[in-house]
């Protein structure tokens, strides 16, 4: 994996440059999209506009070719292709630049006082009531977010929220595709002052946009993210309903998570019949008919936790015996704020009642959220998979790559990598265009 800065129209290929620009097909078909419709916002809907594929997922598809100035520019903000990590100045006078976990100025755990959103969120509310907290102290004018679809319960909207009921009704979990970055363009056009609630890779691509848009830093003062188990398809929300033996056309409400926390998997009827299953049932049990089948780019990602965000919010799991359990209980999050912005965002939050907060450590985190560990160190070795296998290889830098080799060590590294050539021998990381 190459720690150097390529030029807008290469990407690694093999451990060489390729010759020609990756197009956004090519992107595609390699499995690097991660669906967050940047690429829409930039060039407009009559040449890019995102849609669901055969395969499950929200892609591009190119209605018109954008021209070489714009494909310049969709390249270097593309996150599937290009991730720059967090700058360790960010924390030089407070806080930790952490090996696993980045950058760290303060950590709390915490949830919403609003004891409603508390209880309908996935866990404690925690992005849902940031987002509330600043537009209503008019620190921005509008929330860019996700929620259920009103026209396909169990697909995914990008939603711009200008009230504070329009972002409590996207307080629930989404797990599946969206495209939650297709306004942005349209926003920071008009001069909107926005907040982003999205997944880590959302965020990536808006750091990104800032290095080529000066107006973001302005326009979009304020990025909060989860920790990211990574994204299935559509497909895996149908099977949970076929479950059930209920037919997609007859599906009123789908609620991965909330009332409740974790809460269940819950699914409505236009008939008026309702079905339940616990999140270690949908995500953990080994006798239901899905898998959690996330997209090839979210395997290789080297930065499910929000290093680039403002605020990272991952649930805050309840630990019986040193691991988490799933069991219901009232929801809570962490706040790790990153940024001097996130971490005085946190704190005036709090200040004006809209989070309460307790302490929580570091040695908490490994913990609760050792998942990650294995996802973080691994990483370098499934990249570097990439180009031994002659595949379109993205360009991470600033994630500490040295680093994660070392502390996942020689054995732990070569599996990792062996079992990402595997899956590309087996041409796991190809999907359709439409």
């Amino acid at each position: 994996m190459s720690e150097t800065t390529p030029r807008s129209d290469e990407l690694l290929f093999g451990g060489l440059t390729m010759p020609e620009p990756i197009s956004l097909e090519t992107i595609v078909a390699h499995g690097l999209c991660l669906g967050c419709g940047i690429c829409e916002s930039m060039a407009g809907t009559s040449l890019v506009e995102m849609a669901i594929t055969s395969y499950g997922q929200m892609r591009p598809q190119v209605r018109s070719e954008p021209d070489d100035a714009m494909m310049d520019q969709i390249r270097a903000v593309c996150p599937g292709i290009t991730l720059t990590g967090p700058d360790p100045e960010q924390v030089a006078d407070k806080g930790v630049m952490h090996d696993i976990w980045g950058p760290i100025r303060t950590m709390s755990r915490g949830w919403s006082t609003n004891e409603d959103l508390r209880f309908r969120s996935a866990a404690g509310g925690a992005m849902t009531a940031l987002g509330c907290y600043l537009l209503e102290t008019g620190k921005v004018d509008a929330v860019v977010h996700v929620r259920a679809s009103d026209t396909s319960p169990m697909e995914t909207d990008a939603l711009v929220s200008r009230t504070v009921a329009e972002v409590r009704s996207g307080a629930q979990s989404r797990y599946g595709p969206a495209a939650p970055l297709r306004h942005i363009m349209a926003l920071l056009d008009e001069g909107i002052r926005m907040v982003v609630l999205a997944k880590p890779c959302d965020v990536a691509a808006i750091r990104n946009l800032g290095r080529v848009d000066d107006r973001v830093e302005t326009q979009i003062p304020y990025l909060i993210t989860i920790f990211c188990g990574g994204l299935p398809t559509t497909h895996t929300a149908a099977k949970i309903a076929g479950y059930h033996r209920v037919p997609k056309d007859q599906v009123s409400l789908f609620r991965w998570r909330g009332n409740g926390w974790p809460g269940p998997t819950h699914v409505e009827t236009h008939d008026g019949r309702s079905f339940d299953l616990t999140y270690d049932k949908v995500w953990f049990s080994d006798d239901v008919p899905w898998s959690y089948d996330i997209q090839f780019r979210c395997k290789i990602c080297p930065d499910a936790i929000g290093e680039q965000s403002d605020v990272s919010c991952p649930d805050a799991w309840v630990m019986v015996d040193g691991k988490s359990t799933h069991e219901e209980a009232d929801g809570a999050n962490l706040f790790i704020a990153r940024t001097k912005a996130g971490e005085e965002l946190v704190a005036a939050a709090q200040a004006h009642g809209a989070i309460a907060t307790e302490p929580f450590s570091i040695e908490e985190l490994d913990a609760q959220h050792v998942d990650h560990v294995a996802r973080k160190i691994e990483n370098p070795a499934r990249v570097r998979a990439l180009g031994l296998e002659g595949q379109p290889e993205p360009v991470f830098r600033s994630y500490r790559s040295e680093r994660m080799v070392e502390i996942a060590g020689p054995e732990a590294d070569q599996q990792a990598e062996m079992g990402t050539r595997r899956r590309i021998r087996r041409a796991a990381n190809l999907e359709p265009l439409s």
